[in-house]
């Protein structure tokens, strides 16, 4: 597989075959999620900056709370994880901000790198978004993301949120394929490379957005960024 100098790092075996499949996690990995953007507009005026840094990283971790239970709307998940957040932090609760926050996610568009990365992959390879989204906002994500995706699949049909085993079974089960036939792109360890590592996905592309530090052990090809993307799958 070709290098593109040292943008492109593997940490296994890279990989010889093309699949049948690229897979990829959507909000985070390829869109903008801009979940800290949104609590730094309804409370940065009431939290000091560090404070306002400590509130977005309890949010993020409630919202990894909130979807390891069963499977419910997203709107609930981010009302939940608000109001849990909002209490650890001592801050007043309004219902009426978490729905406005839910409202903003279909509003949010790609990295500025993804849509020629994945433009050039598609042209080769089908592309599967396997996201944490409910039906009704995925497909205004995925209009902006300037490429053509061949099957989008959402927490909401799998009945299950990544890092559920169920929503990578709903994926192999609805392409009909194995764990050998996909290469997965997502830039979270704890939502997908740790469960693709366990459903027996050895071909892994991070990015690495800064989300999280590098995590050898799951075995992965690092890119920068989108752009790097086709080069990281030999094309």
């Amino acid at each position: 597989m070709r290098r593109c100098w040292n943008k492109v790092r593997h940490t296994e075996t890279a990989m010889t075959s093309r699949p049948k499949f690229v897979s990829f996690d959507c909000h985070g990995t390829m869109i903008f999620f801009d979940m800290a953007g949104a609590a730094r507009d309804h409370y940065g005026a009431r939290l000091s900056p560090e404070q306002m840094e400590t509130f977005i990283r309890d949010f993020s971790a409630y919202r990894l709370d909130e979807v390891l239970h069963d499977w419910k709307p997203y709107a609930e998940v981010v009302h939940n994880a608000l109001e849990r957040t909002c209490k650890r932090n001592g801050v007043p609760f309004d219902p009426d901000v978490a729905m406005e926050i839910y409202h903003r996610v279909p509003t949010w568009g790609p990295h500025a790198d993804v849509p020629a990365g994945l433009a050039r992959v598609a042209q080769e390879i089908p592309l599967v978004a396997l996201t944490n989204s409910m039906n009704e906002q995925i497909p205004h994500n995925i209009a902006k993301l300037g490429a053509p995706i061949a099957h989008v699949l959402t927490a909401e049909s799998a009945g299950a949120y990544k890092p559920h085993m169920q929503a990578f079974e709903y994926m192999f089960d609805t392409l009909g394929c194995g764990p050998e036939d996909v290469v997965h792109v997502s830039s979270s360890f704890r939502y997908d490379h740790m469960t693709a590592h366990d459903m027996g996905i050895r071909n892994k592309v991070w990015v690495n957005r800064g989300h999280e530090p590098a995590n050898p052990y799951y075995g992965y090809t690092e890119v920068p960024d989108v752009s790097h993307l086709p080069a990281a799958l030999g094309l």
